[in-house]
């Protein structure tokens, strides 16, 4: 019964996305050619799109940056990215600038993501912070399908909006829920899943979201993903090394559902005062995968 019910889930959600009307969707295939990375397929239409790609090293990475010609999430809006990066390409993807949301008196904002990773592909999703502003609402809902021999970085940052009143944390509500899954070897088999992530923070239930417990103080919170079959005890050491370093107040834990297929998870949660402190523990920790797994340069993502 349980399966069953799971599988409906499923076919309810993707038959719910393919009768959304979209505010803005972008829709991005990468796949590999003489190691060089490119998109083989790209599709957008409303509010979003991505700008030409470019390449920070020598590695054939392609980086990509998605853009909101908007300017920003308003109430009721939806957004869906579709990625898939096939079998041995590298894809970096961030955002031109802090995803705003504003006033939601239509219903939240939400954004869907979907991702597809083929045998021994990458992908860096690290996008510019999200802010939420005095009454709004964003729901943001990340699955990812990723072959065993993948590799997956995904990393957040929320911060509170401005507010008249001064308060720091005058929105509605704020959503987040992001599920990894690994494929099996075999097509015929099911996906098992690896993790699933879930923020949720509503400051009018929550009471004193400054207090201990759950902010302690602080205004930034980040979150960073990371699943890999190379996730071994010293680079877990390592890793552990870099975010008490940092100027954060965060934690790190393996994460997930045992080690399907392999495939290992590492989770990091950071509470901080700016976005830059949990923006450069995010970097330390991408630029120690770029060495010690690729002998890649460090993620420089040039935006300005």
């Amino acid at each position: 019964m349980h399966r069953a019910g799971s599988a409906g889930a499923r076919s309810s959600r993707i038959r719910s996305l393919a009768e959304t009307e979209w505010t803005g969707q972008l829709r991005l295939g990468v796949a590999e050619r003489d190691g060089r990375s490119y998109a083989a397929r790209q599709f957008h239409e409303g509010a979003l799109r991505v700008l030409r790609p470019h390449y920070l090293d020598h590695s054939g990475q392609v980086t990509y940056t998605v853009i909101n010609p908007g300017g920003a999430y308003f109430g009721a809006d939806a957004y869906l990215l579709d990625v898939v990066v096939e079998r041995g390409a590298s894809l970096a993807l961030t955002t031109q600038s802090a995803t705003k949301v504003y006033r939601t008196p239509q219903g939240p904002a939400t954004q869907e993501m979907t991702v597809r990773l083929g045998p021994g592909s990458v992908l860096e999703y690290v996008p510019d912070q999200l802010i939420v502003y005095r009454g709004g609402s964003y729901i943001q809902r990340t699955r990812v399908d990723m072959d065993p021999t993948a590799s997956l970085v995904l990393a957040e940052i929320v911060t509170p909006g401005w507010s008249p009143s001064g308060e720091s944390f005058a929105y509605d509500e704020l959503r987040m829920r992001t599920e990894v899954r690994v494929l099996p070897p075999d097509p015929a088999a099911r996906p098992r899943r690896l993790v699933v992530d879930q923020l949720r923070i509503r400051p009018d239930a929550h009471g004193d979201l400054t207090g201990v417990g759950f902010m302690e103080g602080r205004s930034h919170t980040g979150q960073l993903l990371l699943a890999d079959a190379r996730l071994d005890d010293d680079l877990y050491e390592r890793l552990t090394e870099l975010v008490d370093a940092s100027d954060t107040h965060s934690g790190i834990t393996r994460a997930g559902a045992g080690e399907p297929y392999g495939v290992r998870c590492v989770c990091v949660r950071s509470l901080a005062d700016s976005t830059e402190a949990v923006a450069a523990l995010h970097r330390a920790v991408v630029d120690e995968l770029h060495e010690r797994w690729r002998g890649q340069a460090p993620l420089r993502l040039r935006k300005y």
